[in-house]
């Protein structure tokens, strides 16, 4: 069999291409060396962002990335946990930095709540720790591990791709894609490489300045009796990481306290994002470590960073983590994504950044009409 389109890597920004292709009536085949999914895509909070993405390019791929997966999301049997995003804010330089995004026409569809209003919206938090929350309805919440999974599984039975697991793929040079497993035919290639930048076309790949980020991630027992939380949860220190706050002009002086205040927060790239997952525990996070090979082991006095503006911010007294583990994405220092051009019929696709599962969608369409315009 030839193929319309090769895609090598399964993660999110490969299972995209998959589909964006499958729609305009392609014939698809995805090769992974992997068995089954294993990296960043199932390693995160399965929160597709909105609020507080770049401005521009990065927020629209957001809102149309968050549409798709809202539209496939009950096709593929996916759930979505929960919805909206409440970002509290513990200062007054938070806040006013969230009205100063309110002003913004990323801020449609937003609003500023009181701080009785946002602990009555969202009974855990601490409502006489805050200053004030944004509220936005914008987000959806999956849950990694198992999306990704029923993604792949959906395209397979419902839109006829093919999957090749467990094969490595060594060479793509359209119309022959030369694999660990064998040969495949294919018209036209998409590569996805995740954190793999030698594999393939590592000079490309090297051109971009490309290293990797190290995350930490928890899971955390609430505690019997515990409020339901029904929305996920951000703070102070996520508003000078996300550039959508970040880039304002208010950030600054919301910076400099912060550097005073929790110095060692800001070293360790920590700022904070907790999501509910079905059985009511929660993923909370994360750091960022960066390095050409970052180390494989979590620390505790990060870990316990992260908790400490969990509790800064959320009334769970009887909390408790229940699983630890680390993720890496590729990361450069001047963009958060590319696709290059190896060759005619060849896309090489990259986030370098941790917006893989709020962007990928919109990406791979945009690759997708590029590529067969």
């Amino acid at each position: 069999m030839t193929y319309d389109l090769a895609v090598a890597g399964a993660g999110i920004l490969g299972l995209a291409h998959a589909l964006a292709a499958a729609r305009r009536g392609l014939k698809v085949v995805v090769i992974d060396r992997d068995a089954q999914a294993n990296g960043a895509s199932i390693r995160n909070f399965g929160f597709i962002t909105v609020t507080g993405q770049e401005r521009g390019a990065c927020w629209r791929r957001a809102m149309r990335s968050r549409d798709v997966w809202a539209e496939v999301a009950p096709q593929a049997g996916i759930r979505i946990e929960h919805r909206g995003l409440a970002v509290a804010a513990r200062r007054p330089e938070a806040a006013a930095v969230l009205e100063a995004f309110l002003a913004t026409e990323m801020g449609e569809g937003c609003r500023m709540l009181s701080a009785g209003e946002a602990a009555a919206a969202a009974p855990a938090l601490k409502g006489d720790a805050l200053a004030g929350a944004l509220w936005s309805g914008h987000e959806i919440r999956v849950e990694s591990r198992d999306a990704i999974p029923k993604l792949a599984a959906w395209l397979e039975s419902a839109h006829g791709v093919h999957f090749r697991r467990s094969a490595q793929v060594k060479e793509v040079a359209p119309p022959l894609i030369r694999t660990t497993t064998g040969v495949i035919r294919a018209e036209s290639a998409v590569v996805c490489p995740g954190d793999d930048f030698l594999s393939l076309f590592p000079e490309r790949i090297a051109a971009y300045g490309v290293t990797k980020c190290k995350l930490q991630m928890l899971r955390v027992d609430p505690g019997e009796g515990s409020p339901r939380l029904d929305t996920a949860i951000m703070s102070d220190l996520g508003l000078v990481r996300y550039l959508g706050y970040a880039a304002l002009p208010e950030a600054a002086a919301l910076k400099a306290r912060l550097q005073a205040e929790q110095a060692d927060a800001l070293a360790h790239g920590i700022h904070l994002i907790v999501v509910r997952s079905a059985d009511g525990s929660l993923v909370v996070g994360d750091s960022h470590h960066y390095g050409a090979t970052p180390d494989p082991f979590s620390r505790t006095d990060v870990d316990q960073l992260i908790m400490d503006e969990f509790n800064a911010v959320l009334d769970f007294p009887a909390a408790r983590i229940t699983e630890r583990w680390t993720g890496i994405y590729a990361s450069a220092p001047d963009r958060l994504m590319f696709v290059d051009k190896p060759a005619e019929r060849v896309r090489l696709a990259m986030i370098t950044s941790g917006t893989g599962a709020s962007t990928s969608f919109a990406i791979a369409e945009e690759t997708i009409r590029d590529l067969f315009a």
